[in-house]
């Protein structure tokens, strides 16, 4: 049995129903492992050979002070812990006689409940009875003491692994945001949302997903401001996952989203510190994976995929503007290709005169129907963005020059294409950038092609129907049980405040009605900012109007 008097991350996590402690399967060298044992020669040989005798495991027996005949096992992973902090707070303390009181009788179990009190600096210190779980703290970067004579190990948080700096986030750039992004550390991404958030309401539980490869999940949330079902869903979604490992923060999604089969992303992934940081006082929740610097936001709705943090930082004006814009691009990158095919096959009647004529004069020659021509075409561009990306990087401003060449100048004057597709299928490529969020990018492309078909096979009727079956689906989308299309469908009045454009900060007096828990209050009333009003005898009276 496990005892334990603190948790390594030196935070307290009240017990919850249901946690995920023992839903996956042990390593098979720790299956039969059983008890620490009493001899301390037996406990080295069950650690040597659990590890396969490894080049990385680090064993150090040490003599307690003056008592020669009591030794102590030191168990770690070199390159998994501080080595400064190992010498300071283990081996240091072990090694000053003066420092530890007289013991007349120096048995293992006064000389651990010494090492217990006094042995490290910083009051991270796990109690475990098991060998299966000094293997498991070991692998996670901890150091494990083992007294000769006693049952019992105490595991030491020493943690010190090199990990990457903090940098300003590269998939989401912003302007006037902040220059802060996730790193690979989910301690190190904990402790960079509680600087934002200086609240003891703000909840952090962990969780460790699978067999072999064991990785930490934090959920994160507000007490309170976040809604206690929708907490409830999360913990059971994470809990019921059994599987050899969780390497990233997409291998959870694909675990926990609503609809799988969906184009639509149901949950926000993002490097930013200050969205996630929105989120949470929202009342929405954050998952961070370790091993990844995208943390996942849930629940979220359409619209959180079109805003940036630009839109919050800068005016309510600009912002609503910018969004608008956005929005635009959006639909630009998801139905220009297929309106100017069908606008050119079935409904030459809308576009003018002058105009269709400048068409179909370009258009003489080309040996592919306009459906087949916008398909190449797009197809080629999806390949010449897809091999950018994954190119070397010596060889990517070849492959862009190259594929410039090959979509322009080259295949106009070939008759491949004419030039007014080019223009349509290039500005249809830019307005597919400005998507904030990769994983909404990559929903317009699909979509895009299914939309593009139909029109080219059915005109403005495919269109039609197509728009009617999208409206549909986004209708009964559910992100955690909250209505994907929110606040449109359905309507909630109080959420348009901060969809298609932004109100005002000192307007937004709550938080989303379908998000927030109990508490809903985000702000007071009464903080529009106002110039003085005059004052007969002073001139003027600071302060805003009642």
């Amino acid at each position: 049995m496990r005892r334990k008097f603190r948790n390594p991350s030196n935070r307290q996590i009240p017990a919850i129903p249901g946690e995920n402690t023992d839903n996956t399967p042990p390593v098979p060298d720790m299956m039969n492992s059983g008890d620490i044992s009493f001899s301390i020669s037996d406990n080295e040989k069950r650690i040597r050979e659990a590890f396969g005798h490894s080049s990385d495991l680090v064993i150090r027996k040490i003599k307690f002070g003056a008592y020669s005949d009591v030794e102590i096992l030191l168990v770690h992973i070199d390159g998994l812990v501080d080595d400064q902090m190992v010498t300071h707070s283990i081996l240091k303390p072990i090694g000053i006689l003066s420092d530890w009181p007289s013991l007349e009788e120096p048995s293992p179990i006064k000389i651990y409940n010494q090492l217990k009190c006094r042995l490290i600096a910083k009051d991270e210190l796990t109690e475990v009875g098991l060998m299966e779980d000094v293997l498991r703290q070991v692998c996670f970067g901890n150091s494990a003491i083992i007294v000769d004579g006693h049952n019992l190990a105490l595991i030491a948080d020493v943690k010190g692994w090199r990990q990457r700096n903090i940098e300003s986030p590269t998939t989401e750039p912003t302007i006037r945001g902040a220059r802060e992004g996730f790193v690979e550390t989910t301690r190190t991404n904990t402790s960079i949302i509680r600087r934002h958030i200086h609240d003891p309401r703000l909840r952090i539980e962990e969780r460790t997903i699978g067999s072999i490869g064991r990785m930490t999940i934090s959920v994160i949330y507000i007490a309170g401001v976040a809604r206690d079902d929708v907490i409830q869903e999360v913990r059971s979604r994470i809990d019921r996952i059994s599987i050899d490992s969780i390497q990233s923060s997409g291998v959870l999604e694909e675990f926990i989203e609503d609809a799988p089969f969906s184009p639509f992303p149901t949950t926000l992934r993002t490097e930013r510190v200050d969205r996630v940081v929105g989120a949470l006082l929202e009342g929405r929740i954050a998952i961070l994976t370790e091993g990844t610097p995208f943390a996942l936001i849930v629940p979220c709705n359409l619209l959180m995929f079109l805003a940036v943090p630009d839109d919050y930082f800068e005016r309510f004006l600009i912002g609503s503007l910018l969004r608008i814009l956005r929005l635009i691009l959006f639909f630009t990158a998801l139905l220009l290709p297929t309106l100017f095919v069908v606008a050119i096959t079935f409904h030459q009647e809308m576009i003018p005169t002058n105009l269709a004529v400048s068409i179909a004069a370009q258009r003489e020659g080309v040996p592919f129907p306009a459906l087949a021509e916008a398909l190449i075409l797009d197809l080629a561009y999806e390949i010449l963005r897809e091999a950018t990306v994954r190119a070397p990087l010596v060889f990517g401003p070849a492959v862009s020059i190259l594929g410039v060449l090959f979509l322009g100048q080259v295949a106009v004057q070939a008759g491949l294409v004419s030039p007014f597709m080019v223009i349509t299928i290039s500005i249809t490529a830019i307005a597919s950038l400005s998507s904030p969020i990769f994983s909404m990018g990559i929903s317009v492309r699909i979509l895009r092609f299914i939309f593009l078909i139909l029109g080219g096979i059915l005109g403005l009727y495919g269109v039609i129907w197509g728009i009617a079956a999208l409206l549909i689906h986004l209708a009964s989308l559910r992100s955690f049980g909250v209505p994907y299309a929110e606040p449109f469908l359905p309507l909630v009045p109080t959420g348009l405040a901060d969809s298609v454009v932004r109100a005002p900060w000192w307007s937004k007096l709550n938080r989303p009605q379908l998000i927030a828990g109990t508490n809903k209050t985000r702000q007071t009333a009464g903080q529009r900012p106002e110039p003085p009003t005059p004052d007969e005898n002073s001139g003027f009276k600071g302060g805003n109007p009642k």
